[in-house]
């Protein structure tokens, strides 16, 4: 039975898929892309259909990662379809808190930060900063994403 995640921030066009592309890479080099669903998605649909921002797929390229996931806003039925939905910050939880039904769906929201070693408390939003806030955030995304994959092969 395949482990599924969805990564969720507020427009997905910057951390939600890069963080569903690191985490799908970490996947892939353990040879477990076959146990997992990944995909991400956000609380705001002003962006849907769009790529990931350009300063994000730029950064997340020089690391080798590329970003094509198209976004897309968090759906009913995502609670039922993922086993974890991750917020990048509180105010994404709240969102996705709102959202779910039953104490079940609320049981799958989690904080990224949680799953990483860094000492951050949320992964902030690089959108209204500079170059070195997308650098940043993937840091604190490839930290997470390395603890998330050890949990979810522990946990899940």
């Amino acid at each position: 039975m395949k482990k599924k995640i969805l990564f969720v921030c507020m427009g997905n066009i910057c951390r939600s898929p890069a963080a569903e592309e690191i985490f799908r890479q970490k996947v892939a080099a353990a040879g477990l892309g076959d146990r997992y669903e990944i995909d991400s998605a956000g609380t705001y649909s002003g962006h849907q259909g769009d790529l990931p921002d350009p300063r994000m797929r730029r950064a997340a390229e020089r690391r080798g990662y590329v970003l094509t996931h198209r976004a897309r806003p968090v759906m009913d039925e995502d609670f039922g379809r993922f086993d974890m939905l991750i917020a990048m910050d509180d105010r994404n939880v709240d969102s996705l808190e709102r959202l779910a039904f039953t104490l079940d769906d609320r049981a799958k929201i989690y904080r990224m930060a949680d799953f990483g070693k860094g000492g951050y408390d949320h992964v902030p939003d690089p959108y209204y900063e500079g170059s070195e806030g997308f650098e940043r955030v993937l840091d604190m995304l490839e930290d997470a994403c390395g603890g998330l994959l050890d949990y979810t092969e522990r946990s899940l």
